[in-house]
């Protein structure tokens, strides 16, 4: 982490209709006063000025008295300043942190009740940041397609310490609406839910506004990070470990059945995991081994196989794959050591047909799977789910659709668009 995304690098400006946020306390530059009338527009723009240490995360202000917010003028190096304005257009805000290291000149007019404008400016520059929180987006990947229950998974190589101002520059939007939750499940892992599944061709943006985020101390977010993806087709399969089948529904209509060997029980670790699983990457041909039981493949009870068309569905090793071995226990026994058998045929058909985030969900078991194994962020109900946001509440993912939100272009960053690993 720790550099400026793509864009535009040349100077340029650029004006349009805006209105206010809060000048909080900073100094700023001030015009017009009642020495021009009673009806004289006052305007301020806040930060007035700075040579260098203005922290990043200090906002754009804009506040008109005594009139309205004419236009604002915002000259950068980089993309976008996005900003915020009040019912009666009297304030103005920028909506996300600055660039660090940037230098930022401002504009703007407002026009009185007397119909009279004024004009005022400031040039600043923000303070350089030396430590910077690296960023993995572990899902989904740009451009890629998903199943119905696919989270948004960040991971952050320093520990957050004020997950508030981070969760504030995440925003999640969509071409249908959908109401989401953030929660964290450590101080370096926010993962974002639905409350219920996405709707089936969903176009989806996530963008993480952390340029200048301070997530703690003297740390800063280095830089944006975007990433486009499309809900596909919805893809729900429910196996039974009691009835020994896997019923599979491609939009609400059963494709397929297939018979399946489940784990054959006896112990916990050789017990498939019940609950709402997430299909979490595609393995062909993937090397499974006894190690996880802490048995070494030479050892007795021991083994080491080739598996092929596996489709990962937890952290804790369960597999739907390939098993030619089992095929004759497959419909009518469990045999396997967690992981659900299936025929190389319904194998190779099932393989071809997953996406990350499709939806499978294991009945029957006696071994509930834990939100934290894998992807298993369904088994915690929403009201739960809510409670792990550092802002304690959920938002809508529809395009924003209000007239009074505007941006003054270009001065902020444009966001990078990673696909696996942020850095």
């Amino acid at each position: 982490m720790g550099g400026s995304g793509p864009g535009d690098r040349g100077r340029r400006t650029a004006a349009v209709l805006i209105g206010a946020g809060m000048v909080a306390g900073a100094a700023a530059c001030t015009g017009g006063g009642e020495a021009d009338g009673k009806d004289a527009v006052e305007l301020t723009v806040s930060p007035a000025g700075g040579g260098g240490q203005l922290r990043p995360d200090s906002p754009i202000t804009v506040q008109a008295y005594r009139g309205t917010v004419a236009n604002v003028t915002v000259s950068s190096g980089g993309g976008q300043v996005e900003g915020d304005l009040n019912a009666d257009r009297t304030r103005w805000r920028s909506r996300w942190t600055l660039e660090p290291g940037a230098t930022y000149t401002v504009g703007a007019t407002a026009v009185g009740k007397d119909g009279r404008t004024e004009t005022v400016g400031s040039r600043f520059t923000t303070a350089k940041v030396t430590k910077t929180n690296k960023v993995t987006i572990e899902a989904p990947y740009d451009k890629e397609t998903v199943g119905v229950g696919i989270p948004i998974i960040m991971q952050f190589d320093r520990a957050v310490q004020d997950r508030k101002a981070v969760e504030q520059a995440l925003e999640v939007r969509a071409d249908k609406t959908v109401e989401g939750a953030w929660h964290w499940f450590s101080d370096k892992e926010v993962v974002f839910r639905t409350k219920q599944y996405w709707p089936a061709q969903t176009k989806v943006t996530f963008q993480a506004h952390l340029s200048g985020v301070r997530t703690g101390g003297d740390v800063y977010g280095g830089k944006n990070y975007a990433v486009d993806f499309k809900v596909g087709d919805s893809h729900i399969s429910t196996a039974g470990e009691d009835s020994h089948k896997m019923v599979v529904k491609v939009n609400g209509k059963k494709v397929r059945t297939i018979p399946t060997s489940m784990g054959k029980g006896g112990a916990r670790k050789y017990t498939t995991t019940n609950g709402v699983h997430l299909t979490m990457a595609k393995e062909d041909p993937t090397v499974m081994t006894s190690d996880w039981m802490g048995v070494s493949p030479g050892s007795p009870g021991g083994y080491s196989l080739t598996v092929y068309k596996s489709v990962r569905i937890s952290e804790s090793g369960e597999y739907v794959h390939s098993a030619p071995w089992s095929v004759g226990s497959q419909g009518s026994a469990n045999v396997s050591h967690g992981c659900i058998n299936i025929s190389p045929s319904n194998a190779k058909w099932f393989y071809g047909l997953a996406q990350r985030g499709d939806v499978v969900t294991v009945t029957g078991s006696d071994r509930e799977l834990e939100p934290d194994n894998g992807w298993g962020y369904w088994q915690m109900n929403w009201n739960e789910w809510v409670k792990g946001s550092a802002l304690q509440r959920s938002v809508t993912t529809a395009p924003r659709a209000d007239a009074a939100t505007l941006s003054a272009q270009p001065g902020g960053q444009s966001p990078d668009k990673p696909r696996a690993d942020g850095d």
